[in-house]
């Protein structure tokens, strides 16, 4: 079991009570610590990375859909037509039909609108209360470390999905429910992340002059520490992301997402995926296609801001 509260190397702790004369370099050389931003120099190196261009057209496209995808789908993607049923990809349907007719090509549009509303809220959520949590856990340390780690620690050891179906089971599936659940499963994940940031800054000389000079423990967390930790909590933010859209594909397939017959990509799979073993194969093939290219833009933005900030 990791040890949430070791710290290997690490400095004395500031003793508020100790001699004053060791300090006084500190307070007048770091009275207000110097925050180390992303350099813009950094941010133009992103724009010069083809991946980040390849990753963010794509996650374009999905966006614009999710947006406007009412707008240009060619079909209705609710609307029925026994007639049609099952018919292979054709010019009156590009993807095909599944099995009650309807236009595969206008769900898979139609279908970016939830994914796109409640995955970057899921993260957001969880990226909000982790980076509150982990903030804490790594400036404070001692018994709430201790506490908060091992909490930690017992939802980890839990299956995400096994957690998310409690949440759901207890109070119905629903957007704000697969909001508010996907957001608790990562919090501990991203709070895990932004302790460790914690541990590497709260021994530093601006904050320790900070204390010195008498600010309360909030201001030192989120007024000091957080600007410095903050690329690391980007690229928290970006991988949870990705791990969003998987999870409530999950949920959906599971039949714990989006209720049918509102277009969702995982929803769809579930009621599709029999009918590969009858040659099918256009009904879930175009809607795996969708969810890999989503994870692999978000995963692409991810990788080429990650490395820009470890240049």
């Amino acid at each position: 079991m990791t040890d949430f509260t070791a710290e290997p190397n690490a400095p004395a702790p500031f003793d508020p009570l100790g001699p004053l004369g060791t300090e006084t370099a500190a307070v007048a050389g770091a009275a207000a610590a110097p925050i180390r931003p992303m350099a813009p120099a950094r941010w133009r190196l992103l724009l010069r990375r083809p991946t980040f261009f390849v990753g963010a057209g794509i996650l374009l496209f999905w966006v614009v859909c999710a947006v406007f995808g009412h707008l240009f789908a060619p079909y209705n993607p609710l609307a029925q037509n026994l007639l049609a049923a099952n018919t292979a990809p054709s010019g009156a349907h590009w993807f095909g039909t599944d099995p009650l007719g309807r236009d595969v090509l206008s769900r898979v549009i139609t279908g970016a609108r939830d994914i796109l509303v409640i995955t970057p809220l899921a993260t957001i959520l969880g990226t909000v209360l982790g980076t509150a949590l982990g903030l804490a856990m790594g400036y404070f340390g001692g018994n709430f470390d201790l506490v908060a780690g091992r909490l930690v620690e017992a939802v980890l050891a839990l299956p995400i999905v096994i957690i998310a179906f409690l949440f759901i089971v207890a109070v119905g599936p629903s957007v704000t429910t697969l909001v508010v659940v996907i957001g608790l499963v990562f919090t501990p994940l991203i709070a895990r992340t932004v302790r460790a940031a914690v541990l590497a800054e709260r021994h530093l000389d601006y904050v320790s002059s900070a204390r010195l000079l008498g600010e309360n423990p909030a201001r030192v967390m989120f007024g000091e520490i957080l600007p410095n930790v903050l690329p690391s909590i980007l690229v928290e933010f970006t991988v949870r992301l990705g791990y969003a859209v998987f999870a409530l594909v999950t949920l959906s397939f599971l039949g714990f997402g989006i209720q049918p017959p509102t277009p969702d990509w995982g929803a769809d799979i579930q009621a599709n995926y029999s009918g590969l073993l009858a040659g099918y194969w256009w009904q879930t093939l175009f809607l795996a296609l969708a969810i890999a290219s989503l994870v692999t833009a978000v995963n692409l933005i991810t990788d080429s801001i990650e490395q820009v900030l470890n240049a």
